[in-house]
């Protein structure tokens, strides 16, 4: 009897940058490539788990969060129950910080003999995965080091940044995140600065990928309102299911549709019950449960995962990330064919990545558009080219 296909994942969130910038004494890069069971995900994980690649987040945490704290409690899911942490970054500081984890990942790409690359364009995901090696995006959640004149945007650009989050969880100079609040609205306050509009437009002219996944509401239509290219939650989930301010509503996924655009399904346990409990103790079906709630109103093209491994507590039924092929088999016995699998798992990233950076010129950047939601009977569907699968490692 044959073991079934594994099936390569592409993510499209994850904060193992931020554990390793944390850790003290042991060198971080070697802890990454030689891995040791710390955490979520390190490059011995992602091979037995068939993580081929994804979205490697560079974040500031804000200062009233301890230089201890446990990156499970961060990022995603705040810490120590705070809403929202309210002190703003100094722009400064945060510049060192991203430059520090930004040169962390050069340093894992440059000591890994080729089996860890930084990848600029869809060509290069495929390059890596031609050569076995794990496909790194570069990622930065929350603008707080971009300055004003987005001089340093080009800069991370030139180093390979291709996608960014204008807001984490709080405040900043170009907008206001949304809240760890549940139950709760995602319509908490104001939307994006005229600054954090600007952000958006120049975004777009560099084909950076604008991450939704911690504007509030009205920051969410402010950027579908300005931007040129597929509308992209990297790791979010269904409001509907979970009342997390932190979730999209049915009207905003329906959006996500309308324009091509995808939700990468969070694995944080916040996220998917419905009490916001962060409790390791949840049915991993629960991840399913999301990904067919959104698949009716983004179709099945704009389905993808966003793990948050390292980022937020997860499932112990996944664990980390060697435990992807949980999702999988889960995905098998509900009866998703294979084709399906593979769009969800890899091959819906790649498209909108193509389309996002490759750059269908449809509108200017400063344009407006009319957002329908799609109906629940008849979900907005785009058409999609999968492309190769990465090859077992």
């Amino acid at each position: 009897m044959t073991s079934p296909r594994r099936v390569p994942i592409f993510d499209g969130h994850n904060d193992v940058l931020l554990r390793l910038h944390r850790r003290g004494g042991e060198d971080p890069v070697r802890a990454f490539l030689e891995g040791g069971d710390k955490g979520h995900l390190d490059l011995q994980m992602a091979h037995r788990g068939g993580f081929a690649g994804g979205l490697f987040a560079i974040f500031v945490p804000s200062p009233r969060i301890p230089a201890g704290t446990n990156a499970a409690a961060a990022p995603s899911q705040g810490a120590g129950g705070d809403a929202l942490p309210t002190s703003v970054l100094e722009t400064k500081a945060a510049r060192d910080t991203v430059l520090s984890m930004l040169s962390l990942l050069l340093r894992i790409e440059r000591e890994s003999q080729g089996r860890v690359r930084i990848c600029r364009d869809v060509g290069d995901i495929q390059e890596s995965w031609d050569h076995g090696a794990l496909a790194a995006v570069l990622h930065l959640e929350g603008a707080e080091a971009i300055d004003a004149k987005f001089e340093l945007l080009d800069v991370l650009y030139a180093a390979g940044l291709r996608s960014i989050g204008p807001l984490w969880s709080r405040p900043n100079a170009f907008g206001h995140g949304v809240p760890f609040l549940c139950p709760s609205s995602p319509d908490t306050g104001p939307g994006l600065t005229a600054l954090g509009k600007e952000l958006v437009a120049a975004c777009n002219r560099l084909k950076i990928l604008v991450d939704l996944s911690h504007l509030n509401e009205r920051g969410f239509w402010d950027v579908a309102a300005i931007s040129n290219a597929p509308l992209v939650a990297t790791h979010s989930n269904a409001h509907a299911l979970s009342p997390h301010a932190r979730n999209l509503t049915d009207k905003q996924l329906a959006a996500i549709g309308e324009t091509g655009g995808l939700v990468g399904i969070n694995f944080a346990t916040s996220f998917l019950r419905s009490d916001g409990r962060a409790d390791a103790d949840t049915p991993a079906e629960l991840v399913i449960d999301h990904l067919e709630h959104v698949l009716r109103y983004v179709g099945e093209d704009g389905v993808g995962l966003g793990s948050d491994f390292d980022g937020a507590r997860i499932p112990a039924g996944i664990g980390n990330a060697a435990g992807l092929q949980t999702l999988v088999e889960l995905m098998r016995a509900r009866q998703y064919g294979e084709r399906l699998i593979e769009k969800l798992c890899f091959g819906n990233w790649l498209r909108v990545l193509e389309r996002t950076w490759g750059g269908t010129q449809a509108r200017p950047a400063q344009s407006k558009r009319t957002i329908k939601p799609a109906s629940k009977n008849k979900p907005a569907r785009t058409k999609t080219n999968v492309s190769r699968s990465p090859g077992s490692r």
